[in-house]
């Protein structure tokens, strides 16, 4: 199965989720294949060197999917296609992490794509892409993105694929409400039909989702004791909106793995060298404002 994280709106978050929803099908013990489009910042192919160097560090093995480096033919869409074909034969997911913009490669994966995955942030502004809003907000059509997504559905049914699901998903909802939020959940809500997408919450204002990229780390490895990180009700609160953010994507056979996810302190991961000769490594060091957040009693009473 193809997923692609997609939105040609930048800073929506495609890559932390990404990586987290990558984390959790190697954590439910799938094979897992990923694909960077983003060939000049690389930003998700950088985030795994961060955790295969952190893995290197302290002599622990937390789960790495499958990723070959891409480079591109100048529009030549064929290498693109044969990395899919490859990984596909090999795992169970393939996840493609696009750039915020519109090109060959991007429309490609699309095409491929049994699952779109658009995170957006609670903005109208991110609502853009997906609907043209006139000042009424009434919808005028599809936005550029939306439009694009319908193109590429449309090879897909002339090929004889099955249909493609897609999910808006809301990242960085405040934890209060507000008239915006209400807004823009009613206009999602009016447009699902139309536009045949579902919607679901995604990752919250979360200091810790935007400091895990250096470490190479996301939530749900923080339950490893070789982090240090205190249990807190933030630390599991965060693990939940994994939880159910890859619950809401309804991809094959994970409800059954769900169970694998759950905040588990001291859960404890495998070393690669041989412990019983006493060799260990020193204590990997999560960026400061990651364990602060976790540890400060004042932190956990503001969330």
């Amino acid at each position: 199965m193809v997923i692609v994280i997609g939105n040609e709106k930048g800073g929506s978050g495609k890559t932390t989720t990404a990586m987290h929803l990558v984390t959790a099908l190697l954590r439910m013990g799938f094979r897992v294949g990923t694909l960077d489009l983003d060939v000049r910042q690389q930003s998700f192919s950088r985030y795994l060197r961060n955790r295969r160097r952190m893995c290197q560090e302290m002599d622990i093995a937390l789960p790495m999917p499958k990723h070959p480096q891409f480079r591109p033919f100048g529009n030549d869409p064929f290498p693109l296609v044969n990395a899919i074909g490859a990984l596909s034969a090999a795992t169970d997911f393939v996840v493609i992490d696009c750039p915020g913009s519109e090109n060959i490669l991007v429309r490609t994966a699309h095409a491929h794509a049994d699952v779109v995955i658009t995170p957006i942030n609670d903005s109208f502004l991110d609502l853009d892409v997906i609907a043209d809003l006139n000042g009424k907000g009434r919808c005028d059509g599809p936005g550029v993105y939306a439009e694009m997504v319908k193109g590429q559905r449309r090879k897909r049914l002339e090929s004889r694929r099955l249909g493609q699901d897609w999910v808006i998903v809301r990242n960085r909802l405040s934890h209060i409400g507000d008239k915006n939020k209400q807004n823009l959940a009613d206009k999602l809500d009016q447009l699902c039909g139309v536009l045949e997408f579902r919607v679901t919450p995604g990752l919250s204002e979360r200091v810790v989702f935007r400091q895990m990229f250096l470490a190479g780390v996301t939530v749900l490895d923080l339950d490893e004791p070789c982090f240090g990180v205190a249990d807190s009700k933030s630390h599991r609160a965060a693990t939940a909106e994994v939880c159910h953010l890859v619950r809401a994507i309804h991809l094959p056979e994970v409800d059954q793995r769900l169970a694998l996810l759950e905040h588990t302190p001291g859960r404890r991961a495998p070393a690669l060298r041989n412990e019983a000769e006493g060799i260990g490594s020193p204590p990997f060091r999560l960026p400061p404002l990651v364990t602060e957040r976790f540890a400060s009693p004042a932190a956990h009473a503001s969330q």
